[in-house]
């Protein structure tokens, strides 16, 4: 059971810092879709691809004292940062993690914003169907957030650069 909790700390170990709930979700929602060792389940929501699961690992591993959360506000709008702990890298001595070439890949994607990786998330959640229809619920379900055809490009463009750093690493291993 804790070694699920034990992927999330590590992920958060290996950048440093997660700045948003939304961006740590969708890290996690990415990294899985790209076969990263993730195992939390995943809906559709009002910001993309969402798991309840993710939210309640990562609130029991700031009560555990694992993790740290700091909520700065921004007016009405609350950010939230988690970084790691000396407690939570104890933890993690006594759990291995690997995620082998994804960890260039996360460090990757904590250099988007959530914005953009929302985006993405949107991208891979629809991912089986054809361009304009992919592009159509994009322009549907997340109307407020005025994405551009320029922009979903963009989105799937990093999902191959990502895709590309995944298999890049895996093949120079095997040599």
């Amino acid at each position: 059971m804790l070694n699920r909790h034990a992927k999330i700390i590590r992920l958060i170990e290996i950048v440093g810092e997660v700045s948003g709930r939304k961006k740590l979700q969708k890290m996690v929602y990415i990294g899985k879709h790209l076969q990263m060792d993730f195992d939390e389940r995943y809906e559709f929501h009002m910001y993309g691809p969402y798991s309840e699961e993710l939210t309640l690992r990562v609130d029991e591993l700031c009560n555990m004292g694992l993790l740290d959360e700091q909520m700065e506000s921004k007016g009405a709008i609350h950010m939230y940062r988690y970084t790691l702990n000396e407690t939570g890298r104890d933890f993690l001595r006594f759990h291995e993690v690997d995620f082998g070439s994804g960890e260039r890949v996360i460090r990757r994607m904590n250099e988007e914003n959530s914005r953009f990786l929302e985006l993405v998330s949107t991208i891979l959640y629809f991912n089986d169907l054809p361009y304009e229809e992919m592009k159509a619920k994009i322009f549907t379900f997340k109307s407020k957030q005025r994405y551009t055809e320029e922009e979903i490009q963009k989105g799937q463009a990093f999902v191959e650069e990502l895709r590309a750093m995944m298999t890049e690493d895996d093949d120079s291993r095997l040599n």
